[in-house]
């Protein structure tokens, strides 16, 4: 597994695609034939379709605190009146959909975990819907999105626990960032380049979810991780660099984690969980537990 984004882009030189040298790098690891590592990472992509589409706007989490946002930012988006657009409403509605799938405990694919598993398939499905690529492509995409995810969980760490919510949002708004270029015909310097500029700007983001569940503030994070990253895809597109090398960033990611108190690392002790609203939410789950955490009467 590669451990810098700078290796990864001078295996690719002018020959290779970034994709590319993902999956050769998946076939040696695992020893796989390049035919069996793309039908893997296909049928990963088709479960995140199937999980979008197996959306149920009915459900509501066990807690309430996660359901039918998805199908709220839905009709809006049909209204045809968004601030955004119609395809960043429809990023939007994917990214809170699959959060709240998640809640629901409903079949999703970590991307890379499951707390933010919105961000990737919001950004792929909605380009794919917007510009016809083929499944094989979006393929080739998720090789780009897992490769970076590699690089950090390398460098520094995926878990909300290990290090805030910058490390789950944060790393899945890098690998879709990078995907949304790969797809656009960007080279590998513009993939690492989106790929820091989307870590920047969630840079010191905190997990601090409500009662502990991945719920509050999770599902709504998965949207702006969403945004982030096709803002930062735009922009390398576009020419402009990170005056931060990509793998500084992602090693300040961790130098940040590392600093972070415990009640800022999936503890529900601090931030919004600490709130005067958050502690409510606590304290009525409680209630309705049983001592064992079992359902209470």
């Amino acid at each position: 597994m590669y451990r810098s984004l700078e290796g990864i882009c001078r295996a690719a030189g002018e020959e290779k695609a970034f994709w590319e040298v993902i999956r050769e790098d998946d076939c040696q690891e695992r020893q796989l034939s390049s035919e069996a590592s793309f039908s893997q990472m296909k049928a990963m992509y088709q479960a995140m379709k199937e999980a979008d589409a197996a959306y149920d706007s009915s459900l509501v989490s066990r807690s309430q605190l996660a359901g039918r946002d998805g199908g709220r930012m839905e009709a809006y988006v049909n209204a045809g009146d968004t601030i955004c657009g119609t395809f960043m409403g429809r990023v939007m509605e994917r990214a809170v959909k699959m959060g709240e799938s998640n809640a629901c405990m409903k079949r999703i694919v970590a991307a890379p975990t499951a707390g933010a598993c919105g961000v990737v398939p919001a950004v792929l499905l909605s380009m794919q819907e917007k510009y016809g690529f083929s499944d094989d492509r979006m393929t080739e995409a998720l090789y780009v999105a897992g490769g970076i995810g590699g690089v950090i969980a390398s460098r520094a760490f995926i878990s909300g626990a290990e290090g805030g919510c910058q490390a789950e949002i944060g790393s899945a708004s890098s690998m879709a960032a990078g995907a949304a270029v790969s797809l656009r015909s960007g080279n590998a310097g513009m993939i690492a380049q989106a790929a820091a500029m989307a870590m920047k700007n969630l840079l010191g983001l905190v997990c601090d979810p409500v009662a502990g569940l991945v719920e509050v503030p999770c599902v709504k994070r998965n949207v702006s991780g969403a945004v982030v990253a096709l803002a930062a895809a735009d922009m390398a597109l576009a020419g402009i660099v990170s005056r931060i090398a990509p793998d500084e960033v992602i090693d300040a990611m961790r130098e940040v984690g590392m600093s972070m108190p415990a009640c800022l690392r999936e503890t529900g002790e601090g931030g919004l969980a600490a709130t005067p609203g958050g502690m409510c939410a606590a304290g009525r789950l409680r209630k309705k537990s049983g001592p064992d955490g079992s359902a209470g009467a």
